[in-house]
């Protein structure tokens, strides 16, 4: 499990480094206006972990640096919570930061009323991308915001940290699978089981010692034995695999009907 504030002390020099490593071309004056303007605009305001508030969009914006991702989405998680949480307004933002920035931030700010019933789920992911449909970075933050609110949901009430996890597990986790985000889709997934099923998750955790990028390395290893071998043999095919997730394990148990 990712560690949940890795920005944690990451200076706006230090913080602008790690988005021009992933992206040489960022705009970094676009960065450091963003994160100088998000820094000022939650100053004094805390999370339920006792964290400045400022932590957690400097976090969102680190997950979508790792992603690659341009630099108007970069600056828009760095200010996704400024017009619901301080007193900016949109066409403040508009001006500092242009129209790409502020329509970022307004569209994650938007709330989308979800139908309760399970019945429904797909109706409620149809809308959370439809919600998104003028511009796909929206669900982006969206998505990355969702993920360290996962992280650190160890900080709230334990039937708050179940009903976020469920509605997690029904809707940011397929929205993520649609659009191809496969390691965020399984990170939420185990983050879901560790507070819907702690029971399963600490047994599985213990069971699996090895880390999953340990396993992912032998599971490259046996792909790569296994197409030296059909290539030696002219056999026509493709070999593909992956180290399944806590979840993944936990639902293929339940489909086998097994405890262990």
């Amino acid at each position: 499990m990712k560690n949940e504030n890795l920005a944690r002390g990451l200076g706006k020099k230090e913080f602008i480094e790690q988005v021009v490593a992933n992206n040489p071309r960022a705009d970094t004056a676009l960065m450091g206006r963003a994160y100088d303007f998000a820094m000022a605009a939650h100053a004094g305001q805390k999370r339920m972990s006792g964290d400045e508030y400022f932590e957690h969009v400097l976090n969102v914006a680190y997950i979508l640096s790792g992603m690659h991702m341009d630099s108007e989405t970069i600056a828009a998680a760095l200010l996704h919570d400024v017009l619901e949480d301080t007193k900016t307004s949109k066409e403040q933002l508009k001006r500092e930061f242009g129209s790409a920035v502020a329509s970022i931030v307004e569209g994650v700010t938007k709330k989308i009323a979800l139908k309760t019933t399970r019945e429904d789920r797909a109706e409620n992911i149809r809308k959370v991308l439809l919600a998104t449909i003028k511009d796909i970075r929206v669900i982006l933050v969206k998505l990355a915001d969702r993920l360290h609110n996962m992280r650190t949901l160890k900080y709230l009430p334990q039937e708050q940290q179940r009903e976020i996890a469920r509605e997690t597990l029904e809707i940011y986790v397929p929205v993520a699978y649609k659009l191809g985000m496969y390691r965020v889709k399984s990170e939420l997934e185990d983050l879901c089981l560790r507070f819907l099923e702690p029971g399963i998750y600490q047994e599985l955790k213990a069971r699996i010692a090895k880390k999953k990028e340990e396993r992912e390395k032998e599971v490259k290893k046996v792909v790569a034995a296994v197409k030296r071998l059909i290539e030696e043999n002219n056999i026509p095919a493709a070999v593909v695999g992956r180290a399944k997730n806590f979840y993944g394990i936990y639902k293929k148990m339940l489909a086998k009907k097994r405890s262990r």
